[in-house]
């Protein structure tokens, strides 16, 4: 959930409380409408998944003063931002002057909102190497109706932020605004099994960086054999109602000694750090400091207290799926894997996933332990499922072709059940959630795109529920 700045919804009692109550309700969700935001856009299968509907594309689709924004690629690979008001079937949009590159599903476009300057800022374009930057006028995001949706509101793409050139080789970024109205930059730095995690931040004047927070070094020994190098792989990042900053992760290895077979993925364990001073200093589930930003100390493998969730690299654990934050502070994520069950040593990763992978809700109690239930949908694919919470506390899964599972804060998680099979969507996979709108106006809304053939186009859409009220 992205920080309080951008959620703009009154807390109710229940919310406040952190608490479910008896009379509150349990989830469910009542469709309300569907548009089409482009019936012709990009479509290649690239790493199993699409440019246009990547799950961990944070901000794909996001909410913010009554208007609702979405960013993609057409059919002729320009970079689109489009928007319309709340409640309204017709989106207006306006290319930004950016062509994709490559037919890579990691090249996809992010948003973010400063509102300490009312701009909108996409990064879009990049897997280990450069990025295109492109920012609105300042005030547009505060006056949306009163300022045309045009070209001229958008500045000319840039290979740097604003003259800031972090990293040659950049990837996954995700925009995430702070609590004081600044604007965060998430990415990675280097390459998939030798990377590290960065920031950098938007005060409205200018960006600065804030330097790497996460290790590639030590070692990682399993029953199998040892890594030297690794990255971390964040399933989010984002601050919480009180202030805090939550992330989730897995580590990757790039030794493939580490597995039982050379058909799986070296993902292992699930960690958990979070910030208390917008990103300088990292902290275990204990409280104890893991890492600074820009300094010499960063979260690495060897560090105590990380690991909420242990695995090993033997069962294919997916990594960047999703995590959000209650009422009370307290952090949830979604984690999938092939079950022990299933055997304990996957061959082929996406096949296993696909026939065997289970999706698992893993969440922080209030004395600070951890609770974890699996949700008993079968995957059927080998994607991610995403997470969100309503406003009664209430869980929803949202998996792999807009299908839609929930369960109650009363029950204690114990409840999952399908709300919405995902019949008549046509959804290729993966969909791309406004993690904004839901505190806004009790409404999901996901991003997802028909399946298609080749490279042959298909339609976009968004698709809206109302949550409980």
């Amino acid at each position: 959930m992205l920080a309080a700045a951008l959620a703009g919804a009154a807390v109710t009692p229940a919310f406040a409380s952190g608490t479910a109550r008896a009379a509150d309700p349990g989830p469910s969700v009542t469709r309300a409408g569907t548009t089409t935001l482009d019936s012709q856009a990009i479509f290649f299968v690239s790493y199993d998944g699409l440019v246009n509907n990547n799950a961990f594309q944070k901000n794909g689709l996001l909410t913010y003063k009554g208007y609702q924004y979405a960013v993609w690629y057409t059919a002729d690979r320009g970079a689109v931002v489009g928007r319309r008001a709340l409640g309204s079937s017709s989106w207006s949009t306006v290319k930004v002057g950016h062509t994709l590159r490559y037919d890579d599903s990691h090249n996809v476009i992010s948003m973010g909102v400063s509102e300490v300057d009312g701009r909108l800022h996409l990064n879009m374009d990049s897997h280990s190497d450069g990025f295109t930057y492109v920012k609105s006028v300042a005030g547009l995001m505060d006056n949306p109706g009163g300022l045309s949706w045009t070209a001229t509101r958008f500045g000319a793409p840039q290979s740097t932020l604003d003259g800031l050139a972090p990293t040659s080789q950049f990837t996954y970024p995700q925009f995430v605004a702070t609590p004081d109205g600044k604007l965060q930059l998430s990415y990675r730095v280097a390459v998939s099994g030798n990377g590290r995690n960065a920031l950098a931040e938007y005060d409205g004047t200018r960006w600065t960086d804030l330097g790497e927070w996460s290790a590639s070094t030590g070692t990682y020994t399993s029953e199998h054999g040892s890594s030297t190098a690794r990255n971390m792989y964040l399933h989010g990042i984002d601050y919480d109602r009180n202030g805090r900053l939550h992330s989730f992760f897995t580590w990757r290895e790039q030794n493939g000694a580490v597995m039982c077979d050379g058909g799986g993925i070296t993902n292992h364990d699930t960690g958990y750090v979070y910030s208390d001073d917008r990103g300088r200093t990292w902290r275990n589930n204990a409280g104890a400091v893991v890492g600074v930003t820009g300094g010499s100390d960063k979260v690495s493998v060897t560090d105590a207290g990380l690991v909420v969730d242990p695995l090993n690299p033997d069962h294919s654990l997916m990594n960047q799926e999703s995590q959000f934050t209650d009422s009370a502070g307290r952090p949830h994520a979604i984690i999938s894997y092939v079950p022990g069950r299933f055997g304990q040593c996957t061959t082929d990763y996406v096949a296993d996933r696909t026939r065997n992978g289970r999706a698992f809700h893993l969440r922080r109690n209030a004395s600070g332990g951890w609770r974890k239930t699996e949700i008993p949908v079968p995957l059927n694919s080998s994607q991610r499922t995403k997470l969100i919470l309503d406003r009664y506390d209430n869980a929803y899964a949202i998996f792999p072709f807009g299908r839609i599972a929930g369960a109650s804060a009363a029950s204690g998680y114990t409840d999952w059940k399908i709300l919405f099979d995902g019949s008549g969507l046509g959804a290729f996979g993966e969909v791309v959630i406004d993690e904004t709108r839901v505190a806004q106006d009790g409404v999901l809304s996901f991003m997802y795109q028909e399946k298609s053939s080749g490279t042959t186009p298909s339609a976009l859409h968004v698709i809206d529920f109302r949550l409980p009220v």
